[in-house]
């Protein structure tokens, strides 16, 4: 044995062997210490999508958000490098669940091992239902304060005026509420269109978690003045002619439309036509104007037509006293010569 180790070769390789050990030795103390001094970082990415697995052609499952956040913590280079590629992924697999509520765990994959990952929220509550679709009947709304003082909505359609909605069987029954809002400017006059987005609500106006087909629809908005048909009055004026009476008037048309500010135009109870008499001296139709009513600011037409029914005296310029008398005396003389011949 003593031989051995007095042999040079000998000694050259365990010299060898003894340096190759203690260059492993330090190679793997200096990566320690160069990972352990390596920066730390922790980092939440936000709005992570949430990728969810199921049977999504019969069952409909509510209570999922769209997106997460992950917090990521560990070396800045890992950390910077993850945020970046954005190459993992966050999901929920609801496969062998079946109808009912649970809770369920968000799991991840594809982030680096020497990465610490937390996932917020970390646990959701799911609800999974039958999936149902019906067709339900849009109802364009605006908001009225919307308009003008003196214009109103006539008529508001929605094309297509039926949507597809589809969702969890509870959600679909509760339904009460099928809208689609416009929006504008205060003081609006002019028709218009506008594409609106539909929303689907329940009785107590809260947005239900369905899916709608299609989301938007074109809404057709038709606005004129505002305006009310009221009776017409007819108030005479002036004196009739001499030998002129008047029997009857009628008035064509029987009303007429007022337009302008809704609280003013809602306070007229007629509208009064001024008929000056003096004009009329037989029967026949005669044009007047209408009376504007105050706060009122434009009338359907400015004049009228009145028909009048007249009777007129008889009067002989020629009639006299002298003229009686001589008749009267003619008379009797008529009288006296049958009564002769008579004789």
């Amino acid at each position: 044995m003593d031989k051995l180790f007095d042999s040079r070769w000998m000694l050259l390789l365990t010299s060898l062997i003894l340096a190759g050990a203690l260059f492993l030795y330090v190679q793997t103390e200096m990566s320690k210490s160069k990972d352990s001094s390596s920066p730390t970082e922790t980092d939440i990415i936000t709005n992570v999508p949430l990728e969810v697995y199921y049977d999504d052609s019969n069952l409909f499952v509510t209570g999922l958000p769209d997106t997460v956040n992950v917090k990521i913590s560990g070396s800045t280079p890992i950390v910077v490098k993850t945020k970046q590629n954005k190459d993992f992924k966050v999901f929920v697999d609801l496969n062998s669940l079946l109808i009912g509520e649970h809770s369920v765990t968000i799991q991840q994959e594809n982030f680096s091992e020497k990465l610490n990952v937390e996932i917020e929220p970390k646990m959701i509550n799911v609800v999974i239902e039958e999936k149902v679709t019906g067709e339900f009947r849009v109802e364009p709304d605006m908001n009225n304060s919307l308009v003008a003082d003196d214009y109103f909505v006539k008529n508001m359609t929605a094309d297509p005026s039926r949507v597809s909605i589809t969702g969890a069987k509870s959600v679909i029954n509760s339904i009460s509420y099928v809208k689609a809002s416009v929006t504008g400017e205060k003081g609006m006059k002019e028709s218009f269109e506008q594409e609106a987005t539909v929303k689907v609500l329940d009785r107590d106006l809260n947005k239900l978690d369905v899916q709608i087909r299609p989301e938007k629809v074109k809404v057709e908005v038709e606005m004129i003045e505002y305006s009310r048909d009221f009776p017409l009055t007819i108030v005479q004026k002036g004196q009739t002619a001499k030998g002129v009476t008047i029997e009857n008037l009628t008035i064509e048309p029987l009303k007429i439309a007022v337009y302008g500010i809704k609280s003013v135009i809602d306070s007229i109870s007629d509208v009064v036509v001024e008929v000056d008499v003096s004009k009329i001296t037989e029967s026949g139709p005669y044009e007047f104007k209408v009376t504007l009513p105050t706060g009122a600011t434009k009338l359907s037409q400015d004049k009228v037509t009145v028909h009048a029914d007249v009777v007129k005296e008889l009067v002989n310029p020629e009639e006299s006293p002298d003229n009686s008398t001589e008749d009267e005396a003619s008379t009797d003389d008529v009288a006296d010569i049958v009564e002769v011949e008579g004789n």
